[in-house]
C-alpha cells in the first residue's frame, strides 16, 4: 500500500507520463485518470498555427481536465489512490507559454473559478528529461500532429515546469529522472518508484533510476 489517496504523474509533452501512471496504477490497484489528448479537436491545428489556434486549444484543455478532476472528487476520492497523468496546475503552465497577455486576462477568471473546485494531488511525479530524450519518444508514439515538433517549444516548456514547481507548496513532489526510464522494459524501476513513494515525505525528493 502506498500512503496516498491522490497521485499525479507530470512532466512535458513525451516524457511518458501515461505509460508510469498506468503501470502504477495496476500495480497498486487504483483507480487511473488519464488526459484526454486525442479528444481535443483543436490540437493537430494548434501544433500547425500556435498563435492562431492557441487559446480554443487551451480552453478545451481545461474544461476537459476540469470534468475529469471533479469526477474523481465527486466519487469520493479517498475511497481508492487515485493515479492522474496530469494535475490540474497543468493547465496554468501551459496556459502561460501559449497564451498572449490579452487571452490571458480572460483565461485566469475561468481558470480561478474552476480551479477552486478541484483537489490537490498528495503527491506528484514529476519526470525530467532533455529536450533530445521526449522527442525521440514523441516521434516513437506516433501521433501525425507531433512529428514535427519544435524542439524550443519543448525546451520552453521544460523550463515553465521547472519554475512552476520551485514555487509549488501544495504537495511533495518526487522528482524522478526519466532519460533512462523504461518501466515496460525493465519493470524493476517502477518497483523502485513504488519504494520510493511508500516512504511519506514533504517538499521535493530527487530519484535517480539507473541500472
Amino acid at each position: 500500500m502506498v500512503p496516498y489517496r491522490f497521485i499525479a504523474v507530470e512532466g512535458p509533452i513525451g516524457v511518458g507520463k501515461t505509460t508510469l501512471a498506468t503501470l502504477l496504477s495496476e500495480r497498486i490497484k487504483g483507480k487511473l485518470v488519464l488526459e484526454e489528448v486525442d479528444e481535443n479537436p483543436f490540437l493537430p491545428l494548434f501544433y500547425q498555427d500556435r498563435k492562431r489556434y492557441a487559446f480554443v486549444t487551451q480552453i478545451f484543455f481545461l474544461l476537459s481536465r476540469y470534468n475529469s478532476l471533479l469526477e474523481v472528487n465527486q466519487r469520493d476520492i479517498f475511497s481508492k489512490t487515485v493515479v492522474s497523468d496530469y494535475f490540474f496546475e497543468k493547465d496554468w503552465i501551459f496556459a502561460h507559454i501559449n497564451l498572449d497577455e490579452r487571452e490571458l486576462i480572460l483565461y485566469r477568471k475561468i481558470y480561478e473559478i474552476l480551479s477552486s473546485h478541484i483537489p490537490s494531488p498528495d503527491l506528484v511525479i514529476y519526470l525530467q528529461a532533455g529536450v533530445d530524450t521526449l522527442i525521440k519518444r514523441i516521434k516513437k508514439r506516433g501521433r501525425p500532429y507531433e512529428m514535427e515538433m519544435d524542439p524550443e517549444y519543448l525546451k520552453a516548456l521544460i523550463g515553465a515546469y521547472n519554475e512552476y514547481l520551485y514555487h509549488y507548496t501544495k504537495s511533495p513532489i518526487l522528482m524522478v529522472n526519466a532519460e533512462n526510464l523504461d518501466v515496460v522494459g525493465n519493470p524493476e524501476l517502477l518497483d523502485r518508484i513504488i519504494e520510493e513513494i511508500k516512504k511519506p515525505f514533504t517538499g521535493k525528493r530527487y530519484l535517480s533510476l539507473e541500472l
